[in-house]
């Protein structure tokens, strides 16, 4: 089902890879603006690419590219290959550390209808287009979007498991913290067993959306502009992913928590908490900082904090049958389709997803330190404190068609910005193994 290709990575020169931390950037859709800032002074620094700081941001960014590729700044790999790609980490109150395995490789940019690689979150259109202008402008993949495969037998982890015993690079820590190492596969039959299991899998869009649709975006425009003469095997069709495996329970899913900047007119804090016991068991609890351990494991459970206040939140068994969202019952499943539909839509009035989406009243926040503090400073009324996604929902709403509430998932830790890069131009992907590795090619 998933075709994939190696690639034929662009990446910095050794002589600056060195010190590849100075140069590896956050995704375009976290990074900070002081972040930005910070990054910007380095001349160097991948996030000119991902994120220009200019007022015509695609063509400083194919400026830049040029001149980085004319003065060895970055330099192609002779040898298509499988990058495999590490990641250590750790958790907030844990000693354990883990590593999240996978590998980047270009993969067929299918339309969502295909049903080969599957999305589980809405877009914007205005960060689509932004990202569609700079692959167009550039016809360079500057990051790599997650996707999972499930793989139960773990057969491909061996391999990646080999190729880190000879690692290309690595940062010493990124700006979350992990430890980020990057090798290469070479081998031709290696790679070709990489295709063969890749073959039989669907692939789910964890993260990455934006630059997903961007790529779909310039590939439709490219067949437009081609007017039939295509044969599917032009570079444009093709997308940079790090595939990770769904199976491994180093695959970490984080919660957000919503943050509820305002209420909407009429409402006051009284008459919210009046409403709330219509849906939901309202217990008062001591300790805001207990509620993530108050709510662990139960579902349809949240925390609340508000004007110095903690709340255990429950939905009545009873209610749920009053959610009449036109989804699929796997998305009426989750938490947070509970927590969008009870809360926002009947206990503040801000009628349906959509409007939800553009609502300016909510902010997604990760830190629950951060959520008590807001709301204690006055700058938000209360805090909703959830629980994470599991994998198995991921998993369950995809294959159900539907998509999920907005900031659902965060899968972490991100990958990073300026550890590989990827050509889609004709005069760059070209190497003489290029048959070897098209399915015709492939054993059946």
């Amino acid at each position: 089902m998933a075709e994939i290709q190696p690639v034929r990575g662009w990446r910095y020169n050794p002589t600056l890879s060195i010190n590849i931390d100075a140069l590896v950037s956050p995704l375009f859709d976290v990074v900070s603006a002081k972040q930005r800032e910070a990054l910007y002074h380095n001349p160097l620094n991948s996030i000119h690419l991902t994120v220009p700081g200019d007022a015509d941001p695609a063509a400083a960014a194919a400026i830049r590219l040029a001149e980085w590729k004319a003065s060895g700044v970055l330099r192609q790999d002779e040898m298509p290959g499988i990058y495999v790609y590490y990641q250590y980490f750790r958790l907030p109150g844990s000693t354990r550390e883990y590593c999240r395995k996978g590998f980047m490789c270009h993969i067929r940019a299918y339309d969502w209808a295909e049903n080969v690689v599957l999305r589980h979150e809405n877009t914007l259109p205005a960060s689509v287009n932004d990202r569609a202008e700079l692959l167009a402008r550039t016809q360079f993949q500057t990051s790599a979007t997650h996707g999972l495969y499930r793989d139960d037998d773990f057969e491909l982890e061996n391999y990646l498991d080999e190729a880190m015993r000879s690692p290309l690079y690595e940062t010493v820590e990124d700006y979350q913290g992990a430890r980020d190492v990057l090798a290469v596969i070479n081998d031709a039959s290696i790679i070709r067993r990489f295709q063969a299991v890749l073959e039989a899998k669907e692939v789910i869009l964890a993260d990455g959306h934006h630059r997903y649709e961007g790529s779909l975006a310039y590939r439709q425009a490219r067949e437009l502009a081609a007017n039939g003469t295509v044969t599917g095997r032009e570079p444009w069709n093709y997308h940079l992913m790090y595939l990770t495996n769904a199976a491994a329970d180093d695959l970490r899913i984080l919660p957000t928590h919503r943050l509820l900047l305002e209420l909407p007119n009429g409402h006051t804090v009284p008459d919210m908490l009046r409403a709330l016991e219509t849906y939901f068991v309202v217990t008062p609890k001591e300790d805001a900082n207990d509620l993530p351990e108050i709510i662990a494991g139960k579902p349809w459970a949240f925390g609340l904090y508000l004007a110095g206040q903690a709340y255990k939140l429950r939905l009545r068994p009873e209610a749920h049958t009053l959610l009449d969202w036109p989804t699929t019952p796997q998305v009426k499943a989750l938490d947070l389709t509970v927590l969008h539909y009870f809360v926002f839509q009947q206990v503040l009035g801000v009628m349906g997803a959509d409007a939800q989406r553009a609502w300016p009243g909510v902010a997604y926040v990760r830190n629950l330190f951060d959520c008590l503090q807001r709301v204690d400073r006055g700058e938000a009324v209360a805090a909703f404190i959830v629980n994470e996604v599991t994998m198995a929902e991921v998993e369950a709403v995809c294959h159900s068609g539907a998509v999920m509430p907005p900031k659902s998932t965060f899968f972490y830790p991100k990958t990073i910005g300026g550890f590989l890069f990827s050509s889609i131009a004709d005069d760059e992907t070209g190497n003489p193994f290029a048959e070897y590795f098209q399915a015709s090619a492939l054993p059946a």
